[in-house]
């Protein structure tokens, strides 16, 4: 069979090329005939940067770095991708490099979540602004909720004019700014917020009268607010997952693929939401394929992951007994729930 593996990363433990690793691995080892292709993804969230340096492997791509002001104001090593590209040179920024959840140790959460900041991605932006045509932004994975106020300060400050750069924000979450779909009610209590929290952040985001005028508009809540920042300064919004299927080739190895296997950390209501999974999903669909997906935990019902074009869901945790043992044994937990898949999937 040919096998095309194109999962995103799985949270904290593997990146979306690690995983892809893991699960081609383990495919091997119970069907070794098999023909097994990698398309590792990301739909602008953790892995972005990553994912599109591999696909521009074989072009005119280099990974820039930079130290940036992190998400409690410590300093942070963050990289991004500079492309040439029709005549035009673009830049790929992952804002999770200068304000993702992972850069804040759990037990800080609760106490930051209030004034983690995203001035590292404003510095990132204006690194990349010298020399270049379009500055792609992928948002997810922060852990801040500032409504892209240090961005903007950063940007300020550094005097960079993005006047003749085309600014774009990659990003498939389709939240407004605010509300009880906003950034700060649906994914504040990810990082740490509390009710009484939630409600602050709430009343700041509502506060920042730059961001009204595009308050309302899908994708305007993304990264905690960092897609309404972006959209006040003129970007325009396109699908991450778009954007990487397009830039890595997925569609050609949907083509010539009998099966294909995608996963993610959790496969829960939110992979429904136009996220990585089931865009993989569709476009297997769309050639008539059967589609599964492995993760750390399922908890989405047969019925709604049938309807997003997923066969079949395998939880790494339930496979080895636990959570625990999944988190602390990632590589070798995913190996061997791979190894089971392909013993039911593989003619």
């Amino acid at each position: 069979m040919r096998v095309l593996i194109a999962p995103d990363c799985f949270g904290g433990t593997l990146t979306a090329r690690e995983a892809a690793d893991a699960i081609a691995a383990g495919w091997h080892e119970a069907k070794p005939d098999d023909v097994v292709v990698r398309r590792p993804l990301a739909d602008g969230g953790p892995g972005f940067v990553d994912v599109l340096h591999a696909a521009f492997a074989d072009g005119d791509a280099d990974i820039r770095y930079i130290s940036v002001t992190g998400p409690l104001g410590e300093p942070v090593e963050a990289r991004w991708l500079s492309v040439r590209a029709d005549d035009r040179r673009v830049a790929y920024v992952e804002s999770a490099e200068a304000c993702g959840l992972h850069l804040i140790p759990v037990e800080l959460r609760a106490q930051s979540c209030e004034t983690a900041t995203t001035r590292g991605v404003g510095e990132l932006i204006a690194a990349a602004a010298a020399g270049h045509d379009v500055i792609t932004v992928g948002l997810g994975g922060s852990g801040t909720t500032d409504g892209g106020a240090g961005l903007l300060a950063a940007l300020s400050d550094a005097g960079g004019d993005l006047t003749d750069i085309s600014l774009v924000a990659a990003s498939d979450v389709e939240n407004p700014l605010l509300g009880p779909h906003g950034a700060a009610r649906t994914f504040g209590p990810q990082k740490g917020a509390s009710p009484e929290a939630v409600e602050r952040l709430e009343a700041k985001l509502a506060a920042m009268d730059v961001l009204k005028p595009v308050s309302d508009i899908s994708g305007a809540g993304a990264a905690g607010g960092l897609g309404a920042a972006l959209l006040s300064l003129g970007a325009t919004v396109r699908s991450g997952a778009g954007l990487v299927r397009e830039l890595t080739g997925l569609d050609a190895a949907l083509d010539d693929a009998d099966v294909v296997i995608t996963g993610e950390g959790s496969f829960d209501w939110q992979s429904l939401r136009g996220k990585l999974v089931t865009a993989v999903a569709a476009g297997a669909a769309e050639r008539g394929l059967p589609c599964v997906a492995v993760a750390g935990q399922v908890s989405v019902g047969r019925r709604e992951m049938g309807a997003a074009g997923v066969q079949e869901a395998y939880s790494v945790s339930e496979h080895v007994g636990s959570v625990e043992r999944s988190i602390a044994e990632p590589r070798e937990s995913l190996v061997a729930t791979a190894r089971h898949v392909a013993a039911q999937w593989s003619r």
